[in-house]
């Protein structure tokens, strides 16, 4: 063993040691405060890309959600006014029916008349109205509505529209019908029965459309959460663990202090050489 006034090698292997125990000091310090393992790519520059692909993927899914909501809204606008619909021709048959008796009177049948025109129209107020984010699928106005599927937007799922207007394939009611007369109010029976049973399976496949992004909403929504699950089980901290971590370092680092501090005296037992 030399004795140096100019070198001290235990001060300088104290203080290496202390270093590294003040950066894993740190490292767990920032952990408890985050939360996270690996907050950033320094910490673990693999990991870090991983997680952040994954996030990517989460945010995805995200934009899918909100894709089938507005979709299913649209959807569900367009049941609610083939719905109403379906109500209103029920109604109107009755009206039909009521004027096709041959023995009703003028007046009867003229109030009958005004009922049944009251409810046609009311059919176009209902096709007009069912608007939900710019889209109407009863009016003619769009095919089908469209949502994401993944979250690469590489695939989408759609619901074809239902023309529910009068005088078109589904309501076949036309907008001049009328029970002015018997004879008329006769022919009308047939064609509102027939425009029912095509509202009522214009319903159905609305409905099946409706239940496909419901099917697809909830696949989203377990594929997300099981990323997100992923992504924690990649960069989040055990708390216990770090916290475990955190004496056994506050420990070594008050350790480390005290051997450096020994170290820095050694050089003074030179003096008594020279006592």
């Amino acid at each position: 063993m030399s004795f140096s006034v100019n070198t001290n090698n235990s001060a300088a292997t104290a203080l290496q040691y202390l270093t590294q125990t003040q950066g894993m000091l740190n490292q767990t310090q920032s952990a408890i405060n985050s939360g996270l393992k690996v907050a950033n790519a320094r910490d673990d520059g693999a990991i870090y890309a991983i997680a952040q692909n994954q996030r990517g993927n989460v945010a995805g899914y995200a934009a899918v959600m909100n894709s089938i909501s507005n979709a299913t809204s649209t959807v569900d606008v367009a049941l609610s006014a083939g719905q109403s619909i379906s109500d209103l021709l029920i109604q109107m048959k009755g009206k039909a029916l009521a004027a096709s008796d041959s023995s009703l009177d003028t007046a009867s049948r003229q109030a009958l008349n005004a009922n049944f025109v009251a409810l046609r129209d009311q059919i176009t107020t209902i096709v007009k109205n069912a608007v939900f984010n710019g889209f109407n699928l009863v009016d003619g106005s769009t095919n089908m509505i469209t949502a994401l599927a993944s979250s690469d937007g590489s695939r989408r799922i759609t619901t074809s529209a239902q023309k529910m207007s009068l005088s078109g394939s589904i309501v076949t009611v036309k907008n001049t019908n009328t029970l002015s007369t018997q004879a008329r109010a006769s022919s009308l029976v047939a064609t509102i029965q027939s425009s029912l049973t095509n509202v009522n399976a214009a319903l159905a496949k609305l409905s099946a459309g409706a239940a496909k992004f419901s099917i697809q909403g909830t696949f989203a929504q377990k594929l997300s959460d099981t990323l997100t699950a992923g992504i924690g089980n990649l960069v989040d901290a055990n708390m216990a663990q770090e916290s475990a971590q955190l004496q056994s370092l506050q420990v070594r680092q008050q350790l480390g202090i005290q051997a450096l501090s020994i170290a820095n005296q050694a050089p003074q037992t030179i003096l008594s050489l020279f006592r």
